[in-house]
């Protein structure tokens, strides 16, 4: 199974992930979990360019092609061979994240976003998509108790991330069948509670 983990910064991503990931291995399955941009050799270093402040000329074509180029060495090397040995793939953001930010957040087209897509996933789809749902005020609240310097895209003004998160919201009503939309406020618990009861639904899904 390939789950998906979508939304804003400091939308709880990480949180939800480490706790789901934590009950699968408790139910015995294997898990893999991986993050975007990244995940593999490559992959890191091409976050690292997409991420650095020192790259505040990078246009919006650039880092569309750069997420594309950095998913599909993590599809190809490490969540395809993972998928077939059976283990349960949990990914911090995939190609919805590149709709959202490169798309409604830019301004890109969304046809062309699409093409690339279809390149850069190799055809791999996510399971589940769980798209946690938080107020921008919420997100930048967050962001602010964090220690360290916010990257290059978490530097974008409010506006931005308003556009990313209707753009979200657009992508999920679009795909009602793969997406589950939360809401990330609420304790992490409870949280992970609803998602869990996603996750076993799909997990028997798959079995049949």
């Amino acid at each position: 199974m390939f789950i998906t983990f979508e939304g804003i910064d400091g939308s709880g991503k990480s949180t939800q992930i480490e706790l789901l990931a934590r009950r699968l291995e408790m139910q015995k399955h294997e898990v893999l979990i991986v993050r975007e941009p990244g995940g593999t050799q490559i992959s890191e270093r091409i976050r690292d360019l997409l991420l650095d402040m020192r790259h505040g000329e990078m246009n919006a074509h650039t880092e569309l092609l750069l997420f594309s180029a950095s998913r599909s060495q993590l599809v190809i090397e490490r969540i395809i061979p993972a998928l077939r040995r059976g283990t349960v793939v949990i990914a911090d953001r995939f190609h919805d994240s590149t709709t959202a930010y490169q798309g409604y957040g830019r301004g890109l087209d969304i046809t062309a976003i699409d093409h690339v897509h279809a390149m850069a996933t190799h055809g791999l789809m996510p399971d589940l998509s769980v798209f946690l749902d938080i107020p921008i005020e919420e997100s930048l609240r967050r962001r602010d108790d964090r220690s360290g310097q916010r990257d290059r895209m978490e530097s974008a003004d409010h506006a931005f991330f308003e556009r990313v998160q209707n753009g979200y919201r657009f992508i999920a009503s679009t795909s009602p069948a793969r997406f589950r939309v939360i809401d990330g406020t609420p304790p992490a618990d409870d949280v992970a509670e609803t998602i869990w009861g996603w996750v076993v639904a799909g997990l028997e899904k798959a079995s049949v």
